[in-house]
């Protein structure tokens, strides 16, 4: 993929995936805005092996599926 998709694009083809956005601009509140999709997978450890086989310089994760109101995040 060589297009550059924006955040609601990126929800709209990708529903409930875990998806790797290179270069990714953010907003004021780091939220990603836009950027060019190399890898979305439903298994998170796909795309997490795929970024560390890419190695990009600038790089974002984005779940595109609803977490629910229990699920712990570490960061």
């Amino acid at each position: 993929m060589n297009e550059v998709l924006t955040h609601a694009e990126i929800h709209s083809r990708f529903d409930s995936e875990w998806v790797l956005v290179e270069n990714p601009e953010v907003n004021e509140q780091m939220e990603v805005v836009r950027g060019k999709v190399v890898c979305h997978s439903k298994d998170r450890d796909e795309v997490y092996r795929k970024a560390v086989e890419l190695r990009l310089k600038h790089s974002a994760f984005l779940y595109t599926g609803t977490i629910s109101k229990d699920t712990v995040i570490v960061l």
